[in-house]
């Protein structure tokens, strides 16, 4: 009986090695894994994921150096997204594109461009599909050295017409907003972020804004205003490269390079929709603060 107890008891150690030796086995396996996974060094930076948790056998004669028996694997899908940068793993966290990294037109070895500048360089421009169906290029208007900047999505039929921008219906209740806040039109200066009419004034499409936001974007550097009211989701969505809704976006003090930007409805939702007015007042309000200006009859 002592012989066969003996026996018994070194095939129990016997086993409980064995054991250790294939979890050490397969967590390496599993680590190499992984690894492949991740970008390698300097592109991001990695996050190694732990060993998962060996069983403890019932007599161990040592501990394995691959097994973490109190640490359970972290699983990459409950990664925090403020981790998502660092370990590679969240692959799902929505990323905001970056500003816009090219050449600006009409801009020479970083300095202050003019508008003058700007507008020869976007000359008769064929960059888009949009440049079939217009009648004039809608460029901007105002004051080359503003203060206040208003940034609206595209011209509508009027403003093709007359290759000026907000001179139609939404154009006259722009006017009245500009005039209740203590400014003038030759005060400010006012632009859209596509030059040309969408047809049936639809919404601009990606490739139409991609062609044209540079030459928004060398406009405000040729201005430098103090702040920017971005009108609507295209214009707001576009500077701020942000997805948001603009009834979530509105309101709410963000920053382009710099500049104050205050996002708020367009005039021609303010059309469709007057009894969002006290809404968008409210936020030139905001703006109106910045210039020390009292608040005037509310449009």
């Amino acid at each position: 009986m002592e012989d066969l107890r003996r026996h018994l008891l070194w095939q129990e150690e016997a086993g409980g090695r064995a054991l250790l030796v294939d979890a050490a086995k397969q967590s390496a396996e599993r680590s190499a894994a992984l690894r492949s996974m991740l970008p390698p060094r300097g592109e991001a930076k990695s996050q190694p994921a732990a060993a998962p948790a060996t069983p403890e056998p019932a007599r161990p004669s040592s501990p394995s150096p691959a097994a973490e028996p109190q640490a359970p694997a972290p699983r990459p899908a409950l990664v925090r997204p403020v981790e998502a940068a660092s370990s590679g793993l969240l692959i799902d966290v929505p990323q905001k594109a970056p500003p816009h990294a090219g050449p600006l037109p009409g801009v020479a070895d970083g300095e202050r461009p003019t508008l003058d500048q700007i507008r020869r360089e976007l000359g008769d421009c064929q960059r888009c599909k949009l440049c079939s169906g217009r009648k004039n290029i809608v460029f901007g208007v105002g004051n080359p050295r503003a203060e206040l900047v208003f940034v609206g999505e595209g011209p509508g039929e009027q403003e093709d017409l007359q290759g000026v921008p907000f001179v139609g219906a939404a154009g006259e209740l722009l006017t009245k907003m500009i005039q209740a806040m203590g400014f003038s039109r030759d005060q400010v200066y006012i632009c859209n972020v596509v030059k040309c009419r969408p047809p049936g004034n639809r919404n601009p499409e990606p490739d139409e804004i991609t062609a044209c936001e540079p030459f928004l974007r060398a406009q405000l550097l040729a201005i430098q205003p103090k702040v920017i009211v971005a009108l609507g989701k295209f214009a707001a969505q576009t500077l701020l490269r942000d997805s948001t809704p603009i009834t979530r976006l509105r309101g709410q003090w963000r920053e382009y390079q710099g500049v104050k930007l205050m996002p708020t409805f367009h005039p021609a939702y303010l059309l469709r929709s007057p009894q969002e007015k006290r809404k968008a007042w409210e936020d030139l309000q905001q703006v109106m603060k910045i210039f020390g200006r009292q608040p005037g009859a509310r449009t």
